[in-house]
């Protein structure tokens, strides 16, 4: 497996986060959505890497920079046929290195609250991720969790 900078211009990375935002929208309420869509992981203060063996895309995750500090994270995902097999972690362990490495300090994310999602909220906590209240532009919501770590 290879995790690479995605220009997100190719067929395959946006087929895969078309089934993520799909995926997300069947899970969660439309007003507690916050898987961002390709125009908006095209932003220039976002950094997005795809996880790939082959051609084949099988994960993916994303920062966003907040102020010159702190980033978040966002569109984790791994493919459905794949979970459970260590994408995840690699991509985690690939996205706090470089995390550090652009000079951000803290990162944080938001994610479900539902069952579904923890899972996710257990590799958070195994890195380091502590809960914590909403941060940014996020509001107290019953289908979020907030979490964040210093790096």
């Amino acid at each position: 497996m290879r995790i690479v900078v995605d220009d997100l211009s190719g067929p395959q990375i946006a087929h895969f986060l078309a089934e993520h935002v799909q995926q997300m929208r069947s899970l969660t309420p439309p007003e507690s959505k916050h898987a961002l869509d390709l125009d908006g992981l095209r932003r220039p203060e976002v950094t997005f890497w795809s996880a790939r063996e082959g051609d084949a895309v099988v994960g993916c995750g994303a920062i966003t920079r907040l102020d010159a500090r702190h980033a978040e994270l966002k569109s984790m995902r791994t493919a459905p046929t794949r979970t459970r097999s260590g994408i995840a972690s690699r991509l985690l362990e690939h996205i706090l290195t470089e995390a550090q490495r652009l000079g951000f300090t803290r990162l944080s994310l938001e994610t479900g609250s539902a069952d579904f999602f923890l899972p996710a909220r257990r590799l958070y906590s195994k890195y380091g991720f502590d809960y914590c209240e909403p941060f940014a532009d996020y509001r107290p919501d019953p289908n979020s969790v907030f979490m964040t770590r210093v790096l």
